[in-house]
């Protein structure tokens, strides 16, 4: 559908955009981000597997390797992890009004549920209603699972061998054990950083030794 929008907008004169086509894109950007938004069960992370299918497998708005590289830009920035993916998203698709038209779709059913809850339930009502507690019960080994499917997934994008899976792993352990500012996962953030760009310029430096010697 992307690609068909932009064959039209090319056929315009310049200077003139289809306003249907646009309003389109707009409308399936934000009922996208809306059915994501309203399975926030668990957090950002257990929203990524969702977010994949959406905009990678099913629309093919970004690559799977671009998705890998947006999803650690996006953990890494401030706010929240599926409105800072929506607001990438949505630019890309439709600019400013993209991302502001996936940011709202992704931010509403989170705010139209915590309202109602806020309004109808009280938290001793969630604690001492049993059918209220035992689908929060039910929910919880599925969240669990929508957080282990983008791990395995983005372990796959990011090419991890046997040489190399034991760097996320002890990065993991690490923070897991909780040893003060070592266990601090902006630490390894920074390093993750520093480390690849050491490796770029190696690569670069190695590049232009070969090329000298030719």
């Amino acid at each position: 559908m992307i690609q068909s929008n932009l064959k039209n907008q090319a056929s315009l004169p310049q200077g003139e955009a289809p306003e249907s086509t646009n309003n389109n894109s707009l409308l399936q950007l934000f009922t996208s981000f809306f059915k994501i938004g309203c399975f926030t069960f668990g957090g950002g992370w257990a929203m990524i597997s969702i977010i994949e299918r959406e905009i990678v497998d099913k629309y093919h708005w970004i690559e799977r390797k671009d998705f890998l590289d947006l999803l650690a830009v996006a953990q890494s920035l401030p706010g929240i992890l599926a409105v800072n993916i929506a607001t990438a998203v949505g630019d890309k698709i439709a600019s400013k009004k993209g991302s502001l038209a996936a940011a709202a779709g992704t931010i509403l059913p989170s705010f139209i549920i915590i309202l109602m809850i806020a309004i109808f339930l009280t938290p001793d009502m969630i604690k001492n209603n049993k059918v209220i507690s035992s689908i929060f019960m039910g929910i919880r080994p599925a969240v669990v699972a929508l957080i282990i499917a983008p791990v395995i997934t983005s372990a796959k994008a990011a090419k991890l061998t046997w040489k190399t899976i034991w760097i996320p792993l002890l990065v993991a352990l690490m923070i897991y054990l909780d040893f003060g500012f070592i266990s601090n996962p902006i630490l390894y953030i920074i390093l993750g950083g520093l480390f690849g760009f050491a490796i770029w310029k190696y690569s670069i430096a190695k590049l232009k030794n070969n090329e000298k010697k030719d």
